[in-house]
């Protein structure tokens, strides 16, 4: 693996919130990268970063993609799976497709990315770091979002068996399982007072994360201060997941 301040990677949903926040913090690192999106990065000037366009619904395409963006890198190091939907409905009004499409692009789309960048990894003969993105929902059911939850109780299994199956080779992956964060996928509960004040009240430290403090724990992970850590679901919650 390349060393930390040139370290080739991928952020999969840097066009807002989480994922934009990490690539800020990855470009601060000296990281080349290539941001994977079906719209615009207004980060990617910023970052110096490619973008390249895929719709991680289709996971094949999202397969396809890791090499094109290892191709556009000249190798890769680090793959972080950020990108997610969400669909807030209660499971009895909720379409069978709006419950796969969540699936798809949380679970099916990490899983192929994850793949794909491994076995790029053992081509490489280099070894890598996967970052995936759970939920403090991967452990408790939420509610009016089981599409959501599913896919991210997945998530949280996908980096144990990966971690199982690629440690031997110089592969790490982790999955960074944020809180309560105050940003766009959020703002439906932020503005829904009796919901705001009840996530509020059950967050030990007060307040809704940033953006930018999930982005530096995915930045750790992917780091080789955690070169150690393996297969881990890290919450970075605020206490949320202690109470």
């Amino acid at each position: 693996m390349s060393t930390d301040d040139a370290k080739r990677t991928i952020v999969t949903g840097a066009s807002r919130g989480i994922g934009e926040a990490t690539a800020r913090v990855l470009a601060r690192r000296g990281d080349r990268l290539a941001l994977v999106q079906r719209g615009a990065a207004p980060v990617a000037a910023e970052a110096g970063a490619l973008v390249l366009r895929c719709d991680l619904a289709d996971a094949e395409a999202a397969d396809r993609i890791v090499d094109e963006a290892a191709d556009a890198l000249g190798g890769l190091d680090v793959l972080i799976a950020n990108a997610g939907t969400i669909v807030r409905r209660p499971a009895l009004e909720m379409t069978l497709a709006e419950f796969r499409h969540v699936v798809d692009v949380n679970l099916v789309a990490q899983w192929s990315m994850a793949r794909a960048a491994a076995r790029r990894f053992l081509a490489q003969g280099t070894g890598g770091a996967i970052v995936l993105t759970a939920s403090v929902l991967s452990f408790q059911g939420g509610l009016n979002i089981s599409g959501y939850t599913a896919a991210k109780h997945g998530v949280a299994g996908l980096a144990k068996a990966f971690a199982n199956e690629w440690a031997a080779h110089g592969i790490r992956v982790n999955c960074v399982a944020p809180g309560y964060v105050a940003n766009e996928q959020t703002r439906p509960l932020r503005e829904d007072p009796e919901r705001n004040a009840a996530i509020s009240a059950r967050i030990p430290q007060g307040r809704w994360a940033r953006d930018e403090e999930i982005a530096e724990a995915i930045a750790w992970l992917s780091s080789d201060a955690a070169s150690y850590v393996n297969g881990t679901v890290l919450s970075v919650d605020g206490g949320w997941m202690g109470r």
